[in-house]
């Protein structure tokens, strides 16, 4: 689905939608608060971080992922990431193999993942960090599952995409949150605000509640890889939590948009709309252009037209997140240590 507007209102404004919608929003919200506590989680012998967000969708959470996968490989670590495999049908735990495996067997965002350190898909987050640690894994990331209560958190990040915030403030279907953000920090460590120096300057003064937390910096960057992009005739599409990010990312490179098709989060490509995406492209002398997340849903045939632009996660400061996984980092069951 497609997010609606009034979702992204200022939060002293949200409008009638907003408000009526409010005893549906209040059923979520109470049936969230009660899976939480229905349930004890389970604790590894190794820490567990988690990379999650308060709303749905669009936040930045796998390439937060592969940025704090890539800094603890370089360190030595042997981490390990678990996920649901959101849009997968496998229901494991099972270690993702990009050469083998599809995004309808394990959902896209392991596949992307996948190249930067193992993964394991499984409906049951716990049953997945059980197999990441008895694999040898020494720290496992969770990709989403913030509000999941199956596994014990060391570390929990909430990623925030700044330019739209916390929208209105609002739990769905008032608005785009999974729940309150009160409730939300209050189990967090740390929020990472991911956007232009305004936008985030801006979150800040609209949800003061964040300065109870350490708030790290970071924006989304194309990776350079050599691709000449301008005057590039593109015909841009994208099924991700917000299209406009990438459109926008494309005409900053200096690709000329011939047309932007969106489509819903973790959408399904069948080969209809394929055979019309690649056949308005022709007829407007543009090449195909979409994300990584995008590609990894397309057949092999037809990933071979596309021209895919991967994005990669930049830190201002790495300093508060270092500290953080020092912190939560221990002597492992195996009698050694990470360090």
């Amino acid at each position: 689905m497609h997010p609606p507007a009034f979702w992204f209102r200022p939060r002293h404004r949200p409008g009638l939608r907003a408000r009526l919608l409010a005893p549906l929003a209040a059923v979520w919200s109470w049936a969230g608060r009660r899976r939480l506590a229905g349930q004890t989680p389970e604790r590894l012998g190794i820490p567990v971080v988690c990379v999650g967000n308060l709303t749905l969708g669009g936040a930045g959470k796998t390439p937060t992922v592969i940025a704090l996968v890539s800094r603890l490989v370089a360190q030595g670590v042997r981490v390990h990431v678990i996920s649901r495999g959101h849009g997968g049908s496998l229901e494991g735990p099972v270690a993702v193999d990009e050469r083998r495996h599809s995004a309808a067997e394990v959902g896209d965002e392991p596949l992307l993942i996948a190249p930067f350190a193992p993964v394991w898909v499984a409906r049951d987050r716990a049953a997945a960090g059980r197999a990441a640690e008895a694999a040898g894994a020494e720290i496992v990331i969770m990709d989403d599952g913030f509000q999941n209560p199956a596994l014990a958190k060391d570390l929990s990040i909430v990623v925030v995409d700044a330019a739209t915030g916390f929208g209105n403030g609002r739990v769905v279907p008032s608005g785009p949150l999974r729940e309150p953000v009160a409730r939300g920090l209050a189990r967090a460590d740390m929020v990472l605000a991911i956007g232009a120096p305004a936008d985030r300057a801006a979150f800040a003064a609209a949800w003061p509640e964040t300065a109870a937390l350490p708030v790290a910096g970071a924006a989304l960057a194309p990776l350079d890889t050599g691709m000449a992009w301008e005057g590039l005739r593109a015909f841009a599409f994208a099924g991700i939590g917000r299209p406009a990010k990438f459109f926008a990312t494309l005409r900053a490179l200096g690709a000329e948009i011939v047309a932007a098709r969106e489509f819903a989060d973790h959408a399904v490509y069948d080969r209809r709309i394929l055979s019309r995406l690649d056949s308005e492209a022709h007829e407007s002398r543009a090449q195909l252009v979409t994300t990584e997340k995008d590609a990894v849903r397309l057949p092999p045939d037809f990933r071979r037209k596309i021209i895919v632009v991967p994005v990669r996660l930049a830190l201002d400061d790495w300093a508060p997140l270092d500290t953080a996984l020092a912190r939560i980092r221990r002597p492992m069951q195996r009698g050694t240590t990470s360090e």
